[in-house]
């Protein structure tokens, strides 16, 4: 997938509301983009709900979602 000035202007304000690096960003912005729900990522904190529609996992984590 390329990068559109979309997916940059959403990382920007990612970065501003939630802190991640910019490239970490760019990656919740475009699964905010193209609907996913669920992000696996053990890099990220794990169930933070962002935008209100993305829920980031981390797989090595196994208590996660009760």
């Amino acid at each position: 997938m390329e990068i559109d000035i979309l997916k940059v202007i959403t990382a920007l304000d990612i970065n501003s509301k939630y802190g991640y690096t910019y490239w970490d960003s760019l990656v919740l912005a475009t699964a905010l983009q193209h609907n996913c729900n669920i992000l696996s990522s053990e890099d990220m904190q794990a169930n933070q709900l962002i935008e209100q529609k993305t829920i980031i996992i981390n797989p090595f984590l196994v208590t996660q979602l009760e």
